[in-house]
């Protein structure tokens, strides 16, 4: 049993551990067509990434996500794997990923030990892909996806973020696409994390929403499938694959939050949506070797976890942007 457990009784088991606030694409949900990017002084080393897990894990976490920025634009991605591997109590230890670069990186990292993938996943327009991404390649993506699969992975998923007149009219084509390949789908309310041009159009479009399209198709029945995140699942009768929904603003999930998120810079952010957050990285380096000191301030700063997020669609509400956040 986890023994980081907040003011609100949630036991946090899961930690979305940062390594990157790269990325080779620039989308636009996501981040600025020109972002700043930390100076590399700033990044915890492979080292100190590792003994941060360490010490949440010896505190009772089970679950880490690896994420970015885009975490495989990082060289030493797959020996930070290696080394998560191998920590007791972990179960399961898994990538969010754009997927550009996994026909190279998928094997290799299946055999460092990693166990799932999940590969955003927008649209299936290359013109609108490169659009949305400002720079992508879908052709690329998609060999990135056939690679994760013929590697081995099993419960690969694929997050698309749904934005109204751009990518709405596209949910039943990404559906079919996972449902020939047996790739579960969550589908994702956009989160108004850091301010940009693009987001100023009326463009969010609700889990209900596209819902309601999936519907129209294939009739969803509610599943019992929970992963520890904050999707709600639902299966097709002819299928196997399951389709979820993520909605930060239309059924918020913070009741059952399991989750922190620590960045790239070693921050230990307590919400999504709040600014609320402790620096790790100041303790790594002052006192190396003492875990004891890292997994107090872990605990402490449980306690300032909040109760709930509050997203509208009222403008940014965090100025910090998504790759700064750790996916």
């Amino acid at each position: 049993m986890s023994q980081l457990v907040d003011a609100f009784g949630r036991q946090v088991e899961y930690l979305r551990l940062s390594v990157t606030d790269r990325c080779d694409f620039r989308c636009v949900y996501c981040m600025t067509e020109d972002p700043c990017f930390l100076p590399k002084d700033h990044v915890l080393h492979l080292e100190e990434l590792a003994w941060i897990a360490q010490a949440f894990t010896e505190l009772g976490v089970t679950k880490i996500r690896l994420t970015g920025g885009e975490p495989l634009v990082r060289s030493d991605c797959d020996q930070l794997v290696h080394l998560l591997g191998k920590l007791p109590g972990l179960k399961d230890l898994s990538m969010t990923t754009n997927g550009s670069r996994l026909s190279k990186f998928a094997k290799p990292m299946f055999d460092a030990g990693l166990k799932r993938l999940n590969i955003s996943l927008d649209t299936l327009n290359p013109e609108l892909f490169t659009q949305l991404t400002r720079n992508g390649k879908l052709a690329r993506v998609i060999e990135g996806i056939d690679a994760a699969i013929a590697a081995g992975f099993e419960r690969i998923k694929i997050n698309a973020v749904v934005l109204k007149q751009q990518n709405d009219h596209e949910v039943i084509d990404l559906v079919n696409f996972c449902r020939d390949r047996k790739l579960d789908i969550a589908f994702i309310e956009e989160m108004p994390l850091g301010e940009m041009d693009e987001r100023k159009d009326a463009r969010h479009c609700s889990s209900d929403e596209v819902k309601a399209m999936i519907n129209e198709y294939y009739p969803l029945q509610l599943s019992n499938k929970r992963t520890g995140g904050p999707a709600r699942y639902y299966t097709m009768a002819d299928s196997p694959i399951h389709i979820g929904f993520i909605s930060p603003h239309s059924h918020n999930f913070c009741h059952e939050c399991n989750r922190v998120r620590v960045t790239v810079e070693g921050q230990l952010l307590l919400c999504l949506g709040n600014e609320h957050s402790i620096d790790l990285k100041s303790i790594v380096r002052e006192y190396p070797g003492d875990i004891e000191r890292l997994k107090t301030a872990i605990l402490q700063g449980i306690k300032l976890k909040p109760q709930q997020h509050v997203f509208d669609n009222n403008g940014v509400q965090i100025l910090r942007f998504m790759n700064s956040t750790g996916g």
